[in-house]
């Protein structure tokens, strides 16, 4: 169930031929045709098949070859209509009564049928006919439904978003079985004219929030959307902002569960993300299987993931404090050891830690740049042979590595991609404030983080809630997942018109 979307006119570049998109289709078929050369000049992979309906009515086929099925075309459309045996000229609408396809819309403008030649369907014109017939007869080469490599899971589905708009659209309808499951469809991109489905569930999305996102959309003019991160950029509350404000997955139960919260999901033709909004700071400490295992498991995984980010952030630069500024807070007997494994260590403790972050850093992103095959190999062997190498040469200590490979393996603690690289690209000024000002650098740096994270918002939801504002209810699925018998309500913030998604009282109570 789609909604068309009304898009405002986007400024055409002036390309030979492009003038002539808004036309009306001509009654004159050669006219057309030499409107549509004109129009796809230079394209070699346009085929412009000319036949006579019933040997009488002159009429002309258009397709783009690879995105149409030639196959259905002879079967269903040439053959049918060159072998019918009438005595008089027919007209388009008993033409398609002659064709045996489902999915045949009217054109009636040059603009109509560039989409639809575009999208795989072919466009049938004909001689006095003011207006031509989409055929439903698109078909190109699709990935097949395969689980996520970056976001596995020990218990859950097996299946991911592909490529296809059309197969992640069914993949949420089998996923959410009722017609309160409302699209909205747009496109933007002056060149990719990308196809952008908005969906959402009416009677638990806000209508605010759906409308907020219609207009953030139809502001955007660009040539090209190639992936669901240009709409992103455009879309996001904060740009100058390192932490992601919408929440991008490839899971169909993922997308599923954050719109039965109240929440709005964006799928982009030609990618296999989907962006979510809204989205608050403790979205991107959960992992889809959190909802699939027992509730004590979830909970401690959970804590456990927000105690090894703050580690991740912060052990670089409290080593670097305490070091520097703070030997007084080390026992005697630790800050000997400390002392004697620095001796020849020729660089202070920031630039120690610096080198060997960025050298990490480097590491790890070789790692995922390197065919799979070898790219584990170079990270795991690269970091023990240049860590060895660099306290064999001193130039860090033993220590200094112990910390970095501590702060490497919390890093990996956070499920998602795009909150883990923005927390580890701001650990590098909090540890040039440690290495400047100590522990008080450091608790400047926590503070300005905390504000920073307060002030922001993802369509107007604030980043840190359940926590500010405080909304007691709902840290039953922050810090820990509490069980499935106590989620009884929505978020506040995105699902305040259906407010229970369950009956109360289903603890389980053993017999007796």
């Amino acid at each position: 169930m789609f909604r068309i979307l009304k898009k405002r006119p986007q400024k055409q570049h002036p390309i030979e031929g492009m003038s002539n998109r808004n036309l009306p289709l001509s009654s004159e078929l050669d006219k057309n045709l030499q409107i549509l050369k004109s129009i796809y000049k230079g394209c070699i992979d346009v085929i412009y098949h000319p036949f006579l309906i019933a040997g009488k009515t002159k009429a002309l086929l258009v397709y783009i070859d690879g995105l149409s099925d030639t196959e259905q075309i002879d079967s269903s459309v040439l053959a049918p209509l060159m072998s019918k045996t009438i005595d008089k000229s027919i007209n388009l609408q008993e033409t398609c009564e002659n064709i045996q396809l489902s999915n045949i819309r009217v054109v009636k403008t040059y603009d109509d049928c560039i989409k639809n030649i575009s999208n795989g369907n072919p466009i049938l014109l004909m001689e006095h006919e003011e207006q031509g017939a989409a055929l439903g007869l698109a078909k190109w080469d699709k990935r097949s439904i395969i689980e996520p490599e970056s976001e596995s899971v020990i218990r859950g589905p097996r299946e991911g978003f592909v490529e296809t708009l059309g197969v992640n659209i069914s993949m949420l309808r089998r996923k959410i079985r009722s017609p309160n499951l409302k699209m909205i469809k747009m496109n933007i991109g002056s060149y990719s004219d990308t196809s952008i489905i908005i969906a959402y569930i009416e009677g638990i999305a806000n209508q605010s929030l759906i409308d907020e996102v219609q207009n953030r959309l139809q502001k955007v003019e660009v040539d090209s959307v190639l992936e669901s991160g240009y709409i992103e950029e455009l879309i996001e509350d904060n740009v100058f902002s390192p932490f992601p404000q919408l929440l991008d997955t490839e899971r169909p139960d993922v997308a599923s569960a954050n719109l039965l919260e109240g929440r709005v999901v964006i799928l982009v033709d030609g990618t296999p993300f989907v962006l979510i909004a809204p989205v608050s700071f403790f979205s991107f400490f959960q992992a889809p299987d959190d909802y699939y295992q027992r509730y004590l498991i979830s909970s401690v995984i959970r804590i456990m993931r927000l105690f090894f980010m703050l580690i991740s952030v912060f052990l670089p630069s409290l080593y670097v404090a305490v070091s520097s500024f703070h030997q007084e807070m080390v026992p005697t007997t630790l800050l000997l050891s400390m002392a004697s494994l620095r001796e020849s260590v020729p660089f202070t403790a920031l630039i120690e830690a610096l080198i060997m972050e960025i050298v990490f850093e480097a590491l790890r992103e070789a790692g995922l740049r390197l065919p799979k095959q070898i790219g584990a190999a170079v990270s795991i062997v690269g970091a023990l042979v240049i860590g060895q190498a660099a306290v064999q040469a001193g130039l860090v200590s033993p220590l200094m590595v112990i910390v970095v490979a501590i702060t490497g393996i919390a890093s990996f603690m956070v499920p998602r991609y795009s909150e883990g690289i923005a927390l580890r690209l701001i650990r590098f000024p909090i540890m040039m404030l440690a290495g400047t000002m100590g522990l008080h650098g450091l608790v400047f740096g926590f503070i300005a983080i905390v504000i920073h994270l307060c002030k922001l918002r993802s369509f107007g939801v604030p980043y840190l809630s359940p926590i500010a504002p405080t909304i007691g209810r709902e840290m039953k699925d922050a810090f820990i997942r509490s069980p499935w018998w106590m989620l009884n309500t929505r978020p506040h913030l995105t699902g305040r018109i259906n407010k229970y998604r369950q009956a109360p009282n289903q603890q389980p109570k053993p017999k007796k």
